[in-house]
C-alpha cells in the first residue's frame, strides 16, 4: 500500500456534500444540445447544486433531452440560434444579475472562452484549476493551469497560484500548500520553471500571494511524497503533502492530469476562474460524477464570495 492511500472518490464525495449544505446557484449552461451535457444538468439539479438556465437552440435541446430521456419541466430555456450566440448570451445574464455560474455544454472550450475573455474579465488573469480525487494521495489534489494560460510568464503564474488558492480556501482548506513544480528542485538559471517558482515562494513571503504557503521549485515526487523529499533531505512546508500542483505551462499540466485520469485512476473536476462568474467547465469525455463535481466547485466559490461581501 502506498503511505497515503484513501478510498476512492473520498474527497469528491466530501465536496459535493457541503456544496448541498445551501440552496442551488442559478446557472446558466451553454448550448447542451448533446445527451451527455444534458445527463449532467439534470443530475446536478436534482443534488441541489444549480437552477440551470439552458441557453441554446431550443429545438435541439429538447431533441437531445427526448433522446437522453431528461424531463426539462424545471428548467428555464433562453433560446439563440447557434453556440456563438448561447456563449455571448450567458455572458449577458451574469452581468443582469440573472446567473451567478456559467456551464460549459456541447461546445468548444475557446468558443466558450472568447465570450468570456470579452465580457467577463476581472483584474485577475483567469486560469483553470482541476480538483482531482487521487487513489493514492490523502488529499484533494489540485493542478492548475492545464486549460487555458499556454506558457504563463511571472505575473500571471501569480494570479493562478492566487486564483487556486482562493478556490482551496473555499472548500474549507485551510493554508493550502502550494507546490510550484518543475523537473527539479533547485534553481537552475537555465530552467525557466526553476526562477519563476523560487519568484512565487518570496512573492508570498512579501504579501504579494495571500491564503497559502508557497514553496518551490519542486519536482512532482517531492511535492507530493514525504519519503522523497526526506530522501533528497528538502526541508519544507509544502514538501510530501502539497495541496495545489503549480505547473510550468498547459502542456504539462495537461499530460499531468490525464495521467492521473487515466492511468493513476484519478476522478476529477474543473473550473474556471478569475472571472466576473466561475465557469463549470466539463469535457464531453466527464462522466456524471466530474460533470456533478465541477457544478459542486462553482457553487462553493460562489458562495464563499457571498460571505466575503457580506
Amino acid at each position: 500500500m502506498n503511505e497515503t492511500t484513501t478510498p476512492h472518490h473520498t474527497h469528491l464525495q466530501r465536496l459535493l456534500d457541503a456544496a448541498r449544505n445551501s440552496p442551488p446557484i442559478p446557472t446558466a449552461v451553454v448550448h447542451p444540445v448533446d445527451e451527455e451535457s444534458l445527463v449532467g444538468v439534470a443530475a446536478a439539479s436534482q443534488a441541489g447544486l444549480i437552477t440551470p438556465v439552458l441557453v441554446g437552440p431550443e429545438a435541439k435541446i429538447r431533441a437531445a433531452a427526448e433522446a437522453a430521456a431528461v424531463t426539462l419541466d424545471n428548467c428555464e430555456i433562453i433560446p439563440v440560434q447557434h453556440s456563438h450566440a448561447a456563449a455571448a448570451k450567458a455572458v449577458e445574464l451574469v452581468h443582469a444579475g440573472r446567473v451567478a455560474a456559467l456551464m460549459k455544454g456541447s461546445l468548444h472550450t475557446d468558443e466558450l472562452m472568447r465570450a468570456v475573455v470579452a465580457g467577463l474579465r476581472t483584474e485577475r488573469r483567469i486560469s483553470h484549476v482541476f480538483a482531482f480525487d487521487v487513489p493514492n494521495y490523502a488529499r484533494p489534489l489540485f493542478i492548475t493551469d492545464a486549460a487555458i494560460n499556454i506558457r504563463p510568464d511571472l505575473d500571471a503564474k501569480r494570479d493562478i497560484v492566487q486564483n487556486a488558492i482562493d478556490l482551496a480556501l473555499a472548500l474549507g482548506i485551510d493554508t493550502p500548500k502550494v507546490a510550484v513544480l518543475s523537473a527539479v528542485e533547485t534553481v537552475n538559471p537555465r530552467i525557466q520553471s526553476t526562477l519563476d517558482a523560487a519568484a512565487l515562494g518570496k512573492m508570498a513571503d512579501r504579501g504579494q500571494i495571500t491564503g497559502g504557503l508557497v514553496d518551490g521549485p519542486l519536482a512532482f515526487d517531492n511535492a507530493v511524497s514525504p519519503t522523497a523529499a526526506r530522501i533528497k533531505h528538502i526541508v519544507s512546508p509544502v514538501a510530501g503533502q502539497a495541496d495545489i500542483l503549480v505547473v510550468p505551462d498547459l502542456e504539462s499540466g495537461n499530460m499531468l492530469a490525464k495521467q492521473l485520469e487515466y492511468l493513476g485512476g484519478a476522478e476529477g473536476a474543473g473550473v474556471v476562474l478569475g472571472t466576473r462568474a466561475p465557469i463549470a467547465l466539463t469535457s464531453r469525455a466527464d462522466d456524471t460524477t466530474s460533470r456533478l463535481a465541477s457544478c459542486a466547485l462553482a457553487k462553493l466559490m460562489v458562495r464563499h464570495r457571498e460571505a466575503l461581501l457580506v
